[in-house]
């Protein structure tokens, strides 16, 4: 596939990737002749087939701006955007969750996978069984280690992620170092051997001492920060008193459908919701409209 003359290249950069600098609606493409491609063409890895075109992402990581803003990078979001000299002109390296409702559900695919793909071989240079070297094998799908041969493939994190109703209203929480005013749906790491239901029960109770009931599965999305696949799900409190267990969230209340509906319209701004593009989003305007009973 890499020596199709009609290959294409999506350039990854410490977390980010490549979009037109004036609208952010269109990802930045480059071709296999690319400089960048040539140069780092070890990193270089396959996404698959857009109509029969084969598509490959390459990481630049190694390359340091000169305004690199190391605290910038360290933020929940960081809005910071770099621009490559060897880069298309008008393109510049973004934040994914920035533009991700921008760009086309095609090219959505293409960068999550991008970045989940690259986050894991970055985070997977080492043999968890034996502690020596891997390398990456099989177009970058599989790493293999050097010395006890182990094989090692991407992994996916199952997270479950809840609508909590009581009657008219819904439970919202924020984490730690979010954005202030910044409020979400609860949602927590699933844990070996318990079922979606347990999971969404123990991690409301865990977080917020809300007991809840009826939970239903939903839809799920796939979630490249780094690597989860997020689970939404809906619930039934059956309690109502907030009790914060501060070693796990920062905050939460409970909101009700007038104010939610004032919040995303943009009257008011006693809190700020999740994100667009994210299944937290998805979850509370189903419910706002009434898709969610």
């Amino acid at each position: 596939f890499k020596k199709d003359p009609l290959s294409r290249y999506l350039i990854y950069w410490r977390g980010k990737l490549p979009v037109t600098s004036d609208t952010r609606d269109r990802m930045c493409w480059v071709n296999k002749n690319h400089p960048l491609v040539l140069n780092y063409k070890d990193s270089s890895i396959f996404l698959g087939l857009d109509e029969n075109v084969p598509i490959f992402s390459t990481n630049i990581s190694q390359w340091t701006p000169l305004n690199y803003d190391s605290e910038a990078a360290k933020a929940f979001f960081d809005q910071k955007t770099y621009n490559h000299p060897e880069m298309p002109e008008r393109s510049h390296f973004a934040e994914l969750r920035g533009f991700m409702t921008k760009i086309s559900a095609k090219e959505a695919e293409m960068a999550v996978i991008a970045r989940g793909m690259h986050a894991w071989h970055e985070n997977n240079s080492f043999c968890p069984k034996c502690g020596q070297s891997t390398i990456k094998t099989n177009a970058g799908w599989q790493r293999s280690c050097t010395h006890c041969k182990t094989q090692h493939f991407p992994r996916t994190d199952p997270v479950v992620i809840m609508l909590v109703k009581n009657g008219n209203n819904i439970l919202l929480g924020r984490s730690h170092g979010w954005p202030e005013k910044m409020y979400s749906c609860l949602a927590g790491f699933m844990e070996p051997g318990e079922t979606i239901e347990a999971a969404v029960m123990r991690e409301v109770y865990e977080e917020t001492s809300i007991k809840v009931k009826n939970v239903k599965y939903l839809t799920t999305q796939p979630w490249p920060f780094p690597s989860s696949l997020m689970i939404g799900c809906v619930a039934e409190a059956s309690s109502t008193k907030i009790s914060v267990d501060p070693k796990e969230i920062e905050h939460a209340i409970w909101i009700s459908r007038e104010d939610m509906l004032e919040v995303f319209s943009g009257s008011s701004d006693s809190i700020y919701p999740a994100r667009k593009g994210s299944i937290a989003h998805f979850l509370i305007k189903k419910w706002l409209v009434g898709e969610i009973k």
